[in-house]
């Protein structure tokens, strides 16, 4: 019992610092039409697993019949604890609510997201972002599964 308080204690006294990131980005959301989107998300990092919030916006577009859709998510990533080649992959799930609208049409509910992606080292603390999302929203949305992809600026800090 006593190793194991002094092995804790090693690591403890060896954690390495959390890293915070910001990435504004735009992309597309691609159910049931593509449309625009564009969101920020902020996060911070331990060494494999990290943490985030994300907000992001789709266009409404009533031509082709896709709702609108608003989502605030907060996420947990798993990634790899340094970059391979210049590229930091994770993969992510997480939950939170979404506002979706077409016309007079409107749905405020939970939904769940995973998905994954890379963070590319372009120039000290910038990256690029490259993500794709698959959002499952609950009640009565008219598209229960959304597809969405991005890329985005990151500044790590």
């Amino acid at each position: 019992m006593r190793h194991l308080w002094l092995v804790l204690l090693l690591v403890l006294a060896s954690a390495v610092p959390a890293f915070a990131d910001a990435t504004a980005f735009i992309g597309s959301t691609t159910t049931p039409a593509n449309r625009p989107t564009k969101g920020v998300a902020v996060g911070v990092s331990l060494v494999i697993i990290g943490f985030e919030f994300e907000y992001a916006s789709a266009s409404e577009t009533p031509e082709d019949a896709a709702p609108g859709l608003w989502t605030g998510m907060g996420n947990v990533l798993l990634q790899t604890p340094f970059p391979v080649a210049g590229m930091q992959f994770y993969v992510t799930t997480g939950a939170g609510l979404y506002r979706e609208n077409l016309g007079e049409l409107q749905e405020t509910h939970v939904g769940f997201n995973s998905g994954g992606g890379a963070k590319i080292s372009l120039l000290g603390p910038l990256r690029a972002r490259l993500d794709y999302r698959v959002f499952k929203l609950s009640g009565e949305p008219l598209h229960s599964v959304v597809h969405r992809i991005y890329a985005g600026i990151n500044l790590a800090f």
